[in-house]
């Protein structure tokens, strides 16, 4: 049964060869450098020390500019992705991260680590979250909808597949060699793309040709809005999106924000390095491999996205929640566990918003939900950075050295709540327009 749902699959994945290998090496190349960037930084910023500050506080101005500007550019992106092809924007975001790693394997400096931050603050502006939403809807072009859930758990654990890959690299790997073969497998991403990713999505002619630049300006300005203020309304006015738009903000906000100060806490509480750091996010990556590609495919038709999506949420609560209580070295491990659960909130989340969009607006509507999560992302970090720096303080009112995360585990219980009262199997009424713009690649 097991063998036959993942031969099942495998087929399934055949027309999307040239979309997932390019994404693999380009995840592969990003997870490498994960474990060392926090050595790195902190060894520039703070010399000596195993807190720094600094580098907290960098890090969450960071996460909250990129948050503010993906509120808008998210969404962008996905109509643009609908009008221009899933391929040209797919080339645009893969490509920018090339540059931010480029400086720290030249220098590692503090004034580079400096540089590295506002290019990757930039990187992840075009890139964090896009990449994800485009590649979903390419996914939808040219898989049947009822096939979609298990096909997004596939891809879903080819991340974390190639994340389990990154971090043996960067175990094995010496740290000075780290960054330059991150750099050599992301840029070779884009060029496997540029030459063998087929476009699933037909470009309208243009009819404005003879139009004043101005005119252009205003006009793309104008259109933007329009498709913007259309996407917002196919999501409030869905039940089922407007529900998972609620759970992803609540969800986002304790999972981004635990995210952004967890190695910098495990560095100062237990003295974690790269080695410690490796042997976690591979262990999340390995149980996560087994859950999607195994797990998801087999229970979705029996119970469907939305229990497997409070199932993965319960499970978010318990490794934050571990985290935040950790009493010794070992208890970072055993949270870890739990990834392999609530990792399955993805690839859940991603086939409730399919199913609740048209075949048309998969691109708007995939980027008007992630640019939702964009905003808890930008408002998380106004709370964990300086909530962390005080409680990993010897001004801090009381001794939890993880109280930020603990409070970051109640915001994932709200959504948790938000999750239990979804209805996944709603629609949206048919869209006549389904007919006109149908993919280009479709399997019979």
């Amino acid at each position: 049964m097991v063998l036959k749902e993942c031969v099942r699959g495998l087929k399934e994945l055949r027309p999307l060869t040239h979309l997932l290998l390019p994404l693999c090496f380009h995840w592969i190349a990003e997870a490498m450098t994960v474990s060392v960037l926090v050595d790195v930084v902190t060894s520039a910023l703070c010399p000596g020390q195993t807190t720094c500050t600094e580098a907290i506080y960098i890090s969450g101005l960071q996460q909250t500019v990129v948050g503010i500007f993906k509120m808008v550019v998210l969404p962008l992106l996905g109509q643009l992705a609908d009008e221009y092809g899933r391929k040209p924007l797919l080339l645009i975001t893969v490509s920018t991260s090339i540059f931010p790693f480029a400086v720290l394997a030249w220098n590692q400096s503090r004034e580079s680590v400096y540089v590295y931050y506002v290019l990757r603050t930039i990187s992840f502006i075009i890139s964090q979250g896009s990449i994800f939403c485009i590649a979903v809807a390419y996914v939808a072009d040219i898989i049947e909808e009822g096939n979609r859930a298990a096909a997004f758990s596939w891809i879903t654990g080819f991340f974390s597949a190639s994340h389990v890959l990154g971090n043996l690299l960067a175990r094995f790997l010496p740290e000075k060699y780290i960054f330059v073969v991150s750099i050599v497998l992301l840029i070779f991403g884009p060029l496997y793309m540029h030459f063998l990713l087929a476009e699933t999505v037909e470009r309208v002619p243009k009819m404005d040709r003879d139009s004043t630049f101005l005119t252009k300006i205003t006009n793309v300005a104008h259109k933007r809005y329009e498709s913007m203020r259309d996407a917002a309304a196919i999501v409030f006015k869905s039940p089922t999106l407007r529900g998972i738009s609620f759970v992803l903000f609540f969800y986002e906000l304790g999972m981004s924000g635990i995210s952004s100060v967890l190695l910098f806490y495990l560095k100062a509480v237990f003295g974690f390095n790269k080695n410690q750091y490796s042997e976690i996010l591979s262990m999340v990556g390995i149980g996560a491999i087994f859950s999607q590609i195994l797990v998801l495919p087999l229970l979705n038709p029996l119970v469907g996205e939305g229990w497997i999506l409070s199932l993965a949420l319960l499970a978010s609560i318990a490794y934050g929640l571990l985290y935040g209580l950790a009493w010794a070295s070992w208890v970072p491990y055993l949270s870890a566990s739990f990834g392999a659960i609530y990792i399955l909130v993805k690839p859940a989340t991603y086939a409730v918003i399919s199913k609740g969009s048209s075949s048309m607006n998969q691109g708007k509507t995939q980027g008007f939900v992630a640019g939702v999560k964009s905003i808890a992302s930008l408002l998380s970090p106004l709370a964990m950075s300086p909530l962390t720096s005080w409680f990993l303080s010897s001004a801090a009112p009381f001794d939890c050295k993880g109280f930020s995360i603990i409070v970051a585990s109640v915001s994932m219980m709200i959504a948790l709540c938000f999750a239990c009262l979804l209805k996944p199997d709603e629609k949206l009424s048919h869209d006549p327009e389904d007919e006109i713009e149908a993919p280009l690649l479709r399997e019979s």
